[in-house]
């Protein structure tokens, strides 16, 4: 592995079961968070998409959290919803969580997820200022 790449772990068990990492945060001040949903302690904080998509954030912050960055160094989102009906819900949290900061933004519609009780899965990508 490089030196210049930082590799974050959740202890979310598909990491290991599937070789990735929560965060890589990388020599350029980017920081790339995987895709996170409401999942919390390894259970599903089920709930209306509006909450999944708080909860989803909620998990990215953390691993930001864990290199110095948190919401406001955060430059792009993507959203991935199961249904079009719930692309307000996610929007609006998107919005709340999102609307001093302005990163650029990526709403999809995809068929599903690990689990079907999951409908909302983001990502984020931040940036640090003054890195090399």
């Amino acid at each position: 592995m490089s030196d210049s790449v930082k590799r974050i772990s959740s202890g979310a068990p598909w990491e290991e079961k599937f070789g990735y990492s929560r965060a890589v945060e990388l020599s350029n001040g980017l920081v790339l968070v995987a895709g996170c949903t409401s999942v919390v302690n390894g259970q599903i904080s089920a709930g209306s998409p509006y909450e999944q998509a708080v909860t989803s954030f909620e998990v990215a912050f953390e691993a930001l959290k864990q290199v110095g960055l948190g919401r406001e160094d955060v430059v792009r989102t993507r959203m991935y919803v199961t249904h079009a009906r719930d692309t307000d819900e996610v929007g609006r949290a998107h919005k709340e969580l999102f609307d001093d900061v302005r990163p650029v933004a990526t709403m999809i519609i995809v068929s599903g997820f690990v689990d079907p009780s999951l409908v909302v899965e983001v990502e984020v990508e931040a940036y640090r200022a003054g890195a090399r």
